[in-house]
C-alpha cells in the first residue's frame, strides 16, 4: 500500500534541493541542469527509491532522474538520500501523464518502470506505463533505438506489456517469465523495495527489455 498522506511531506518535498522544481522548464537540458554531458535514465514510479539509488551508486558516470507520484513515497527516497547524497541523482514529483513536456527529443538514454500500478480494470487501460499509449508519450524522448526495461509480478500486465510493445513496434529485446531463476537476465539485477517482497512470498518476477523503433 502506498503511503499518500504523511502531513509535510509536501512542504518538505519543496525545499528540497534533491528535487527539482518546475521540470517543464528544464525541458531539453537535462545534463546541464547535472553539469555534465553523461547520459540520462529515469525510472517512472520509483517508489522509495531504493533501485535508482544502488544505479545511481554503482554508475557515477550516469545521470539519474527519479520520478514519483506520490509526496509522501518520495519523502521517504529523500530522507534516504539525506544520509548520502549523489550528484547524478534527481528526483521529480509529478505525474506520468505529463512525461513528454519535461524531457527533450533524444534527450533519455534508458527507462526503468519497476511494478507499476497494473490498473486492472479494462477501461484503465491507457493508464498502464506499458500500454502503447505510454509509449508513445516515451518515442518523444527516447534517444533512437533507446532501452526501456520493465519488471513486474503480475503476469497478466506482463503480458499485456508484450502485445502493447509488439503493437508499438518496440523490439523485444530480452524476457524472461522468471527472471531470478534466469541465468542471464538476472545478472547485476538490482532488486526495488516490492521485488523483495513479492520474491519472498514465491511470486515469480516477471522482466523485459523492449527498444524503441
Amino acid at each position: 500500500m502506498r503511503l499518500r498522506n504523511i502531513t509535510g511531506s509536501k512542504d518538505v518535498i519543496a525545499q528540497s534541493p534533491m528535487v527539482v522544481h518546475d521540470p517543464k522548464q528544464y525541458k531539453g537540458n537535462w545534463q546541464k541542469v547535472f553539469e555534465n554531458s553523461h547520459p540520462v535514465r529515469i525510472e517512472i514510479g520509483m517508489g522509495k527509491g531504493k533501485f535508482i539509488f544502488q544505479l545511481a551508486k554503482l554508475n557515477p558516470e550516469i545521470n539519474y532522474i527519479g520520478i514519483e507520484k506520490y509526496s509522501s513515497v518520495l519523502l521517504r527516497a529523500l530522507q534516504k538520500m539525506e544520509q548520502e547524497p549523489l550528484p547524478n541523482l534527481l528526483f521529480i514529483r509529478m505525474d506520468a501523464e505529463e512525461i513528454a513536456e519535461v524531457f527533450g527529443n533524444g534527450e533519455v538514454d534508458r527507462i526503468y518502470l519497476n511494478f507499476s500500478d497494473p490498473w486492472p480494470k479494462d477501461r484503465h487501460a491507457k493508464r498502464r506505463l506499458p500500454s502503447a499509449a505510454f509509449l508513445s508519450r516515451f518515442q518523444c524522448f527516447l534517444r533512437d533505438e533507446g532501452i526501456l526495461e520493465f519488471k513486474t509480478d503480475n503476469e497478466s500486465l506482463f503480458r499485456f506489456g508484450i502485445e502493447e510493445a509488439d503493437r508499438a513496434g518496440w523490439k523485444m529485446v530480452k524476457v524472461t517469465y522468471d527472471l531470478h531463476n534466469d541465468e542471464k537476465m538476472s545478472v547485476g539485477n538490482i532488486m526495488t523495495e516490492y521485488e523483495e517482497k513479492f520474491s519472498a512470498f514465491g511470486n515469480p518476477i516477471y522482466k523485459y527489455i523492449i527498444k524503441r523503433p
